[in-house]
């Protein structure tokens, strides 16, 4: 079938065209435990409102279809389905439709996801809609701005239970199903909502109950009913008490801060299996990973993570749900305001006031990186279609644009902003919107010149540049300094520059601190607060109020590097560490230095988010940004500095989970420590206060499997004694990363096959990369010329994940005379210039990795031309 990706201009002409009053849907999922049927019956009555005479379609991507009848008159489903669409010929000024199809169980996280539990075979349904995917479950005008009011009836197996939008009504006998005992479970009218964030929720759920109590904007009581639901098999590890402390603590500070009352009714959040995406904001029904929560053990930090994850789903029901972008170009008033609110909300009002660490050093590294590409977009997008939306979930809309929002709330001050968020819900619940409303409000709230600032920062691209230019005399007093905006498109900024010095105990904090207004008219902004100091360490955006990439000079760099472990601020080190990242990205600070420099003090690191973050920096930095032939002791430098981190690390510590982690993703290219490891799978050896769990587990049996130091009868036997779902991805990359040549073609032909779910897939994937170049080698002829049919072949989310995860990565420096001559760069590029007319969406992914591998070259033949001198 094909699948057509709307456009903007045909949405344009489609909400001209119609209004859309109600949905009544009835999704039958009651042979959903056969796993001969892939498919399952789905009829949708729709109500809507049109010019006379006017012809439009209705979108459904559908196994089969049986009925279409427009206004009593059954149509010729040979003649008006077209594919993905169905044609509705000669409106009427009020119109009802009903459609009577089949559509397709999924296995990629898209649409009706269908999970079979490998604990106990329990079947697992739940949706997933955004962008567009609504149309794979029930045939729907499937745009934000036709906003309609669903009612839901689903049919499942007689053991189900089931949960959608609104308030669960009854559950009867169905009289329409063919499977004894099926119960039909009927659900209350929504709100006008847009389709995307319809849900549905099916299955042998556990569900725990409780309620919010808070008080309305009239002073009264509103009471709001929650409930959570998860597998069976994690019922034990649904820590129900602080999902609902969270919860209320949200609900709390939302409603209290955008003085509008909760909209749509209960608040319940599910936690579903292989999931796409952290989580999902449908209203009355959020739906998040179940790696959420944590069977194997959390740190801190994932707590922290969770919350503001929960947060941001939660500030959605205001922006997005009751608010909503006009069209996808938009895409930021809601995930821009959620990505900044769900941190703003964990400092306010959790007892993470941290949230603001792991942002700096997290969060806006992904939104450097992708403002860094050649594909880098606006954070008010030009969308074109469906396929461009979907790929906009990414670091520029949600972390570029919540830093931005930091610097706004900078900008024009934190009583203007949150006034202006007011007068936004006020003035557009449940309705659509665009940039210029949001402007509107915020004009009217603050004297600042708001429109500037929209345009210098919402409608450009790229990351501004900020150098911190200072000079001292011979005793180390500070004479002049100074911020200069090096970058081609200066920005306006609110920023603040502090410096830092040594106190008795020989931790680094703030001497001297000033705020500046940056005009972008001027190149240099004066920083005279900081004459005559003496600190050492002089650390510009200081507080990260803005978003840019700082370059503190080759002397305030070697300084930070000394000193980033003394600084006693979690947030000031957050944003040393980001600004030592950058310089390695862009070349002025060496990769190798940066190795030393984790392996050397980042270990000793107390605070678990910046731990874990400069950890995967200094692997990545290993693996990719140094020559191939210089990695191994630099390798077994940071492999022993693991291992003797995690045995030293207190007992049951963060600090001892995050290093016996990195130890065995390092452990994948070393087998010098698999005695040890071997020891550790079979209790001889124990880390005090540390339970291995599934998860670490199967990471120490990659490690063995992956350097040749396990053999698959083990891994069959592990597999055996942990079926869990964890078990279950751990062995199935433990087995793609055997090193033998049949159990590589055997890996590659389970990618290929179609037959993997979208979580399978990605293990598999990781396992077979951890290979010899020469192994991988045999194989990127056939990737190359694969890349077309697999987009063709599969849904985006699945062809995404092959050509991502399969792209070569045994880049080396050395593989040719220069970098244009590198094979993997050369075959990449080659692909590019054969296939110009190849779909956006794809071409966008292909035009990344290959700026990603020239970043790897580049450096790397910095490295080596260093060395050289």
């Amino acid at each position: 079938m094909v699948q057509s990706s709307l456009t903007r201009a045909e949405a344009t002409t489609r909400a001209e065209q119609i209004r859309v009053a109600s949905y009544d849907v009835t999704v039958d999922l009651s042979g959903a435990l056969d796993p001969a049927q892939t498919t399952f019956g789905s009829q949708v009555t729709v109500r809507f409102t049109a010019e006379d005479g006017a012809e439009t379609f209705i979108d459904f991507i559908h196994d089969s279809i049986s009925l279409v009848e427009l206004n009593g008159d059954e149509l010729d489903v040979d003649d008006v389905v077209e594919g993905s669409r169905i044609r509705l010929p000669e409106l009427e000024g009020a119109n009802e439709l009903t459609v009577v199809g089949r559509a397709l169980y999924s296995r990629s996280g898209e649409g009706l996801h269908r999970y079979v539990d490998p604990q106990d075979g329990s079947v697992y349904t739940y949706t997933q809609y955004e962008p567009a995917d609504c149309r794979r479950v029930f045939p729907v005008f499937e745009q934000p701005d036709l906003k309609a009011s669903f009612t839901f009836t689903v049919i499942t197996p007689p053991e189900w239970i089931a949960g959608s939008n609104g308030e669960h009504i009854s559950s009867e006998l169905a009289g329409t199903s063919d499977v004894p005992g099926a119960i039909a479970h009927e659900f209350a009218p929504t709100e006008r909502i847009s389709t995307y964030i319809t849900t549905i929720l099916a299955g042998p759920y556990t569900k725990v109950c409780d309620e919010w109590q808070g008080v309305d904007v009239q002073g009264e009581t509103q009471t709001v009913p929650l409930a959570l639901y998860c597998r069976r098999a994690l019922a034990e590890h649904l820590d129900s008490d602080e999902l609902f402390a969270v919860t209320k603590q949200g609900l709390d500070f939302f409603t209290d801060l955008f003085a509008f009352d909760y909209p749509f009714g209960k608040y319940e959040q599910a936690f579903v299996p292989e999931y796409n995406l952290g989580a999902m904001e449908n209203p009355g029904l959020v739906t998040l990973t179940e790696d959420y929560l944590f069977p194997s053990g959390a740190t801190r930090t994932q707590l922290a993570g969770r919350a503001n994850t929960m947060l941001h789903e939660m500030c959605h029901m205001w922006f997005g749900d009751l608010v909503t972008m006009t069209w996808w170009d938009d895409l930021w008033l809601k995930e821009s305001f959620a990505e900044f609110m769900g941190a703003y909300a964990s400092v306010r009002a959790t007892e993470y006031d941290d949230a603001w660490v792991a942002f700096a050093l997290g969060r806006k590294e992904w939104a450097y990186r992708q403002d860094q590409l050649p594909t880098t977009h606006p954070i008010v997008a030009d969308i074109v279609d469906l396929e461009a939306a979907r790929q906009n979930f990414d670091g520029i809309t949600y972390a570029k644009g919540a830093s931005v929002l930091k610097q706004l709330v900078a900008f024009v001050g934190e009583e203007a902003f949150i006034d202006a968020c007011r007068a936004y819900f006020r003035r557009f619940a449940y309705g659509n919107t665009s940039l210029n409303d949001f402007l509107n409000v915020l004009d009217e709230a603050c004297d600042a010149d708001v429109r500037s600032w929209a345009d210098a920062w919402l409608l450009t691209t790229g990351v501004p540049h900020l150098e911190a230019a200072v000079e001292r005399d011979e005793q180390g007093a500070i004479t002049a300094a100074a911020l200069t905006q090096t970058s081609h498109a200066p920005r306006p900024h609110v920023v603040a520059v502090a410096t830092y010095a040594p106190d008795d105990s020989g931790q680094l904090i703030v001497q001297r601190s000033t705020e500046v207004r940056v005009d972008p008219e001027h190149p240099a902004t004066d920083l005279p607060e900081l004459l005559g100091d003496t600190s050492p360490v002089i650390l510009a955006n200081d507080r990260d109020l803005t978003y840019c990439l700082v370059s503190p000079g080759p002397d305030g760099l070697a300084a930070l590097a000394d000193g980033v472990h003394l600084l006693a601020d979690p947030l000031a080190r957050a944003l040393a560490h980001s600004q030592l990242w950058a310089a390695v990205r862009d070349a002025r600070y060496d990769p190798r230095d940066y190795v030393h420099l984790v392996a050397s003090k980042g270990i000793t690191e107390e605070h678990s988010s910046i731990l874990t973050t400069v950890l995967d920096r200094a692997v990545e930095a290993l693996e990719s940004f140094v020559p191939p032939r210089l990695r191994p002791p630099l390798r077994a430098e940071l492999l022993n500095a693991l291992h003797t981190g995690m045995t030293e690390a207190p007992a049951g510590s963060d600090a001892q989970l995050v290093l016996t982690r990195a130890f065995a993703r390092v452990a994948t290219k070393d087998g010098s420590h698999a005695k040890t490891i071997a020891k550790l799978l079979r209790g001889e050896k124990k880390l005090p206060g540390l339970g291995l769990g599934s998860q670490l587990t199967w990471a120490l049996w990659t490690a063995q499997t992956a350097t040749t130091h396990a053999t698959r009868s083990q891994l069959d036997r592990a597999h055996a004694a942990d079926p869990s779902r964890e078990g279950r991805l751990g062995y199935v990359r433990a087995l793609a990363a055997i090193h033998a040549e049949e159990a590589k073609a055997e890996a590659w032909k389970a990618i290929i096959s179609g037959a993997l779910s979208n979580d399978e897939l990605s293990a598999t994937i990781s396992g077979f990369q951890l290979a010899t170049p020469a192994q991988l080698g045999t194989y990127q002829d056939a990737y190359f010329g694969s890349i077309t049919a697999w987009w063709n072949e599969h849904s985006m989310e699945i062809a995404t994940r092959m050509i991502r995860g399969l792209y070569p990565r045994t880049l080396d420096a050395q593989a040719a005379s220069s970098a244009e001559e590198n094979p993997t760069l050369v075959a990449t590029q080659a692909w590019l210039d054969e296939n110009n007319q190849a779909p956006g969406a794809l071409r966008r992914i292909m035009t990344e990795l290959l700026d990603d591998a020239r970043r790897a070259v580049k450096l790397q033949a910095e490295v080596l031309a260093h060395q050289s001198r």
